[in-house]
């Protein structure tokens, strides 16, 4: 009998590379059902990766179902603040549609119970990620990244995603903020 037990696990930095390219084959295919094509090179692209999993407060952890590892999330964790970031999620390529995916969102915030709020992001056409976030994990969109409102924390990074740079920014607000004294 399935269990579908749902267990995190903190990856090292051997376990990079190949984290890397988990997570890149389960962004392209959003990509190619979207644009029917990837753009030359992976995405997020080794560098955009790299940044990230080297980020001062990045946790990487990998997703485990039932002991095996099915995906993997990164982490900022801003101890002071208890404001933290989802910045990347994913399932390897066949492991999505079963609940795994709200199983493993719900066991990060077992994992980190004194966060105020998550925040994270995708690209606006990647129609699955917002369905999950917003209708299956409780976050709110609160603001639409576009060539008319372009998002200033990205303004250095390469745009690796194709649809012109448009994403989204969701929220999940876990509890109220603390007054400050």
């Amino acid at each position: 009998m399935k269990r579908d037990l749902i267990t995190l696990a903190e990856a090292r930095t051997s376990d990079h590379a190949s984290f890397k390219k988990e997570l890149q084959d389960a962004f392209a295919v959003a990509v190619v059902d979207a644009f029917g094509e990837l753009p030359d090179g992976p995405i997020p692209s080794d560098e955009v990766l790299d940044a990230a999993l080297d980020a001062r407060d990045a946790v990487v952890l990998h997703i485990l179902c039932d002991g095996r590892t099915v995906g993997g999330a990164v982490l900022r964790i801003d101890s002071e603040t208890r404001r933290n970031s989802l910045d990347l999620f994913f399932l390897k390529v066949g492991e999505e549609g079963r609940g795994l995916g709200v199983k493993a969102w719900l066991a990060i915030e077992q994992r980190y119970p004194e966060t105020i709020s998550w925040q994270t992001h995708t690209p606006y056409f990647e129609k699955r990620n917002i369905h999950f976030y917003v209708n299956k994990c409780g976050f709110k969109i609160v603001e639409f990244f576009n060539s008319y409102h372009p998002d200033p924390n990205r303004v250095d990074e390469p745009d690796d995603f194709p649809g012109g740079g448009e994403a989204f920014q969701f929220e999940k607000v876990m509890k109220p903020s603390e007054p400050i004294l």
